[in-house]
């Protein structure tokens, strides 16, 4: 029997559910209307606030042309959100070993300790309860590619726990307002950069995304709302997810390992021709109003063009394993559709200079 398995006889029922939406969608809102209710159900619940335990930095998303110093942030972005789900792992398997992280942790030490202590000694609960009173974490987040959701997913199907989603969709020009109320908004245009990237949870491409619901927040949250959340976890809850994998899960897994390198490298082929038709304007005199106007269009149209390429990459059901298909031919056709609308923009911002 395998350890996660063994550890998991006798374990109370536990359940990780994502919020992921737009920044300023009302996710932290909902955590805490949700954490109130767990409380009231004797449950012993804890919210995981990524922008609490990753440094500010990582979630930088200004244009880096330098391939080396790109691929070493994302890198160490990946790192950042691996170590979070790494601390909740560490505490499944030693839930009694204080919130000890090792010294190369790369989340906030303090930040999850409150974390921890939050389900360790919950306020609601005697001692005798706790040891066997359901388990809750929500994952506060963003979320806005499948693929970090199926990171949790991964998880909760390893220790064979409860998983759910809730996906909470606010109009843009909503969020940007609520953010601006805020007493540290974060900038504008990292919203309108989240809205290109955001893929809310579709169960009908992903079996494993069957658990979610989306409520809209645009307006305040109903208390038919809250039920509905409380129900979704309670179901999650009651039926835990099993550590064998059927094949249905591996393929959808293995076309979404493909889809992410193929990407990763079309976004960095793309980044490439950007930095090479910068230098061609720049060496033909290009003025600074049209080069801002330059780098502006180039990269929306990179955007535009890397979301429409992963759409067709996931829906694509012959995308299969990694090795069976040619990645470097498949980024080479792709971006060649980038690179006509480069050049069409490069040639019109050129014209317009004269």
């Amino acid at each position: 029997m395998a350890a996660e398995e063994a550890g998991a006889v006798g374990r109370p029922p536990a359940c990780l559910c994502v919020l992921c939406g737009l920044p300023a969608a009302g996710k932290s809102t909902l955590a805490r209307q949700v954490l109130s209710t767990a409380a009231q159900h004797g449950w012993r619940a804890s919210l995981v606030p990524y922008d609490d335990l990753i440094p500010e930095h990582a979630f930088q998303t200004r244009v880096v042309e330098d391939a080396v110093k790109l691929q070493r942030m994302q890198t160490e972005w990946k790192l950042h959100r691996q170590a979070v789900l790494q601390a909740i792992e560490r505490f499944l398997e030693k839930p009694q070993v204080l919130a000890e992280l090792p010294s190369s942790c790369q989340i906030n030490g303090a930040a999850w300790e409150r974390c921890i202590q939050a389900v360790l000694q919950p306020e609601a609960l005697d001692c005798s309860q706790a040891d066997r009173a359901p388990l809750l974490f929500l994952l506060d987040d963003n979320f806005y590619y499948p693929s970090m959701r199926y990171e949790v997913y991964q998880l909760a199907r390893k220790y064979s726990l409860g998983f759910c989603q809730v996906y909470l969709h606010c109009d843009l020009e909503f969020c940007i307002n609520r953010n601006q109320c805020r007493s540290e908004p974060i900038p504008t245009e990292v919203i309108l950069e989240m809205v290109k990237r955001l893929e809310a949870p579709n169960p009908q491409k992903n079996s494993w995304e069957t658990n979610s619901i989306s409520l809209s927040t645009t307006s305040n949250l109903s208390k038919c709302d809250i039920q509905r959340v409380m129900e979704l976890i309670s179901s999650a809850l009651s039926n835990p997810l099993s550590p064998v994998e059927d094949n249905t899960e591996q393929t959808e897994a293995d076309r979404l390992k493909c889809a992410t390198s193929v990407l990763h490298q079309a976004d960095q082929a793309c980044r490439r021709r950007i930095s090479e038709a910068m230098k061609t304007a720049r060496e033909n005199q290009v003025r600074p109003e049209h080069m801002r106007s330059l780098a502006a269009q180039l990269n929306d149209s990179k955007a535009t063009f890397l979301h429409s390429l992963r759409g067709q990459l996931l829906q694509g059901a012959s995308f299969t394993q990694e090795e069976d298909i040619d990645v470097e031919r498949v980024v080479e056709r792709a971006v060649d559709v980038f690179d006509r609308e480069r050049k069409e923009i490069l040639w019109r911002i050129m014209n317009g200079n004269k």
